[in-house]
């Protein structure tokens, strides 16, 4: 059974497991209105021909398309989900395109075994693993020294705009396992990856964190 309060815990792997078996099949309509804060996202990575990034809690692979046309037929895309629903739509869009350059992880992020390094991270809306200090240091440490990474979610408003921070509650509770770590959710990505950058969308609600792996663990925000 859930835990009563979210806020108290950490992230609940089967509370996520069953949120994103109910959420598969229309996953894709509940995040068009997200589409451009991920089209944000991967022009932050500054992918070039030829590299390799990951596409962390990579869900349906709606980012997939955005990341091959960046990398090109020369680079490579490794995409890491642990729902079996979410991960089999992304399947699907991989065989539907052809695409061969596309790795597909069934794992918790956390133990995914990735056997490349790689020169961007993409995490877009990926609350539970960003609370989560062993899955991003999984991630940092199959980086290389300068790898781009950016990710994005739900967090906060001020104080003051409450019905924003109304409506991020009950996106929340229908997307994530934890409200914990909500007020800054990239803090552990920081730790890992070195100073962010910070940008507020939404009213403040999302945000769209990028930066530069410095190659040892590190911690700063910027802005």
């Amino acid at each position: 059974m859930p835990h009563p309060d979210p806020e108290a815990r950490g992230p609940d792997r089967a509370t996520a497991l069953a949120q994103y078996r109910k959420r598969a099949a229309v996953y894709d309509l509940e995040l068009a209105l997200f589409e451009p804060i991920r089209r944000e996202a991967i022009a932050l990575l500054a992918l070039r021909r030829g590299d390799t990034v990951f596409d962390v809690g990579c869900g349906t692979g709606l980012s997939l398309p955005l990341l091959h046309r960046a990398v090109g037929a020369a680079g490579r895309i490794v995409g890491i989900e642990q729902s079996p629903e979410m991960i089999e739509r992304a399947r699907q869009r991989v065989r539907e395109h052809g695409w061969r350059n596309v790795t597909l992880v069934g794992a918790p992020v956390e133990t995914a075994a990735l056997r490349r390094h790689a020169d961007a991270a993409l995490l877009h809306f990926t609350h539970d693993i960003l609370r989560r200090p062993d899955a991003v240091a999984n991630i940092a440490a199959h980086l290389r020294p300068g790898a781009r990474v950016v990710a994005t979610g739900l967090k906060w408003s001020r104080p003051l705009l409450n019905p924003v921070n109304l409506g991020v509650l009950v996106a929340a509770r229908h997307s994530v396992s934890t409200l914990d770590g909500l007020r800054k959710p990239w803090d552990h990505l920081a730790e890992q990856v070195g100073p962010l950058q910070i940008r507020h969308r939404v009213l403040g609600a999302v945000f769209i964190a990028s930066g530069c792996f410095a190659g040892t663990a590190g911690q700063g925000i910027i802005g």
